[in-house]
């Protein structure tokens, strides 16, 4: 336990991560602290400023990273899940899953209730989730490698809450008749005897969802929360859909959320899920698409950080002041700089949305290989949070991995986001920025980062501990510093040591995303 005399607080932990990696969460002495400030820049945390409350953070675990995860061995399984998961080490408090197939996936793309387009299913009589027993070779679809990862996982912190959104519903109930290239439900059409809701395409593509959410109990797995559709205005070559904002609205108020309510009404339902391009999604404050009362169906607005301008976030967060903003994908950085990779995944994420109201943090897969596989359409050279050799089974752990445990080691999930200076507006520009935490218990946790290729220079303070109380830190180039500040023990816990393996990720076949800082186009993917 490191112990300071610096005001309230008789347990202290301070750490340092570069953008560059050569400080990977390192434990600094707890500052001396002082009468007077030095000259660097003021920070001031407020425990009486208080806003949103903090759900958690983590990545997604897609077919793709489970395969890696559950084809390790035993003991290297159990040794990686601990670490990002046991509250006694990085203690990731969220994860997203698909809800059927995605893209990356080991398998090839399937639903849960796939018969041939032409056919209907409208008992979904034929509703898997997979075949065998969970983790065994001869298991199908979820029960392969999803379902017994994430068993797993549980078993290490059942406090974890997971998000599950669909790429795509089955064919048959879509325009086109297949899972990939976009297409749409096919609103207003009906599949059984009768023009009741439960006879319409969207009766019973809602109970869809609630067979998910029953067959995951099943398995010991509660969902914590659902969308109704990853990315509604893509339609490439993996499995998607598309919707409008009016159709979601409609579907999750007159639809998914009474069909919930029966069943499973603690469930959290997400509105959008996709990114915040103004040319041609979020072009318009949602205030003018949804109604008040569909609105009121949806307990939060989720959303990706691909593209911006990022302020577009506020065209949905401002319809619903109840609603809990979840940031929900941003791939891991690839051949960014560290100063690109921080500008996104420190700045942007990690400051600026958290200070506009984010509650929760899912960055895009939890793990890939070190050739950025395995997926179905050839892409390569992607990373994960942590990259698995796919021989081997041994980890390498990416700077993502460092920024979520930034929040989870250090910030207890159910904290209120409180007041703290800073001195970058749009989180990746000026000077240095700051996001601080209060805790149930009491104890603060901040994180000051740096935007900047050179080291910066911090005075510390909160804003009730009295005189005596400054406390001077450096904040390395593109980094951040961590603080935690309690009335008893805290997680001490050092991230492992990163395994020796050659990482191959050419020949890299990429999408061109676009970094705060990065070219000058805002709305490049």
């Amino acid at each position: 336990m490191t112990t300071k005399d610096s005001g309230l607080y008789p347990t202290e932990f301070w750490t340092a991560t570069a953008g560059d990696l050569s400080q990977k969460r390192d434990h600094l002495p707890t500052p001396q602290p002082t009468a007077q400030p030095g000259n660097g820049a003021k920070i001031v945390i407020d425990p009486a400023d208080q806003h949103q409350e903090w759900i958690g953070a983590g990545a997604a675990i897609t077919d793709a990273a489970a395969s890696l995860i559950w084809k390790q061995s035993k003991e290297q399984r159990s040794a990686l899940l601990h670490e990002l998961f046991d509250p006694e080490e990085g203690h990731f408090s969220t994860i997203r899953v698909p809800l059927g197939s995605c893209e990356p996936a080991s398998q090839p793309f399937y639903t849960y209730d796939d018969v041939p387009f032409g056919e209907h299913d409208a008992s979904l009589a034929k509703f898997s989730v997979g075949e065998g027993e969970p983790g065994a070779p001869d298991a199908t679809k979820d029960l392969k490698y999803l379902i017994p990862v994430l068993q797993e996982i549980l078993a290490i912190n059942p406090a974890v809450k997971i998000m599950a959104s669909p790429w795509s519903a089955p064919a048959w109930m879509k325009s086109t008749g297949q899972l990939n290239m976009g297409g749409h439900l096919r609103f207003g059409e009906y599949t059984n005897n009768g023009y009741a809701v439960k006879d319409t395409f969207e009766g019973v593509y809602a109970q869809y969802f609630v067979r998910y959410l029953e067959e995951y109990r099943k398995y010991g797995i509660p969902i914590y929360a659902l969308s109704i559709q990853n990315e509604p205005s893509n339609a490439p070559a993996w499995p998607a859909m598309i919707w409008t904002i009016p159709q979601l609205a409609q579907f999750g108020y007159k639809y998914l959320r009474p069909a919930l309510d029966k069943t499973f009404p603690d469930t959290k339902m997400y509105f959008w899920d996709g990114s915040l391009n103004v040319l041609d999604v979020i072009d318009k404050p949602l205030s003018e698409l949804i109604t008040p009362d569909e609105a009121a169906a949806f307990d939060g607005f989720a959303f990706h950080t691909y593209d911006g301008p990022y302020t577009n976030l506020f065209k949905g967060s401002r319809l619903n002041p109840n609603w809990h903003l979840a940031m929900t994908e941003r791939r891991c950085m690839i051949e960014e700089t560290p100063e690109d990779a921080s500008h996104i995944m420190m700045g942007l994420i990690g400051n600026w949305l958290v200070r506009q109201g984010l509650n929760m943090i899912d960055l895009w897969n939890i793990a890939l290989d070190e050739r950025g596989l395995p997926n179905q359409v050839g892409a390569t050279g992607r990373r994960g949070v942590v990259t698995i050799d796919h021989k081997t089974g041994k980890v390498q752990r990416n700077l993502e991995y460092y920024m979520l445990r930034n929040f989870n080691q250090d910030v207890a999930p159910g904290s209120i986001v409180i007041g703290s200076t800073n001195y970058t507006q749009d989180g990746y520009t000026g000077g240095l920025g700051s996001v601080a935490f209060l805790a149930p218990d009491g104890s603060i946790a901040a994180h000051i980062y740096n935007p900047s290729g050179k080291p910066l220079d911090a005075e510390v303070t909160i804003n009730r501990d009295g005189a005596y109380a400054w406390q001077h830190v450096t904040v390395p180039a593109w980094g951040t510093v961590t603080l935690h500040k309690a009335f008893g023990p805290v997680n001490e816990s050092k991230p492992r040591e990163d395994e020796a393996f050659k990482l191959n990720p050419y020949p890299a076949n990429l999408m061109d995303d676009w970094a705060p800082g990065k070219g000058v186009n805002a709305n490049k993917k």
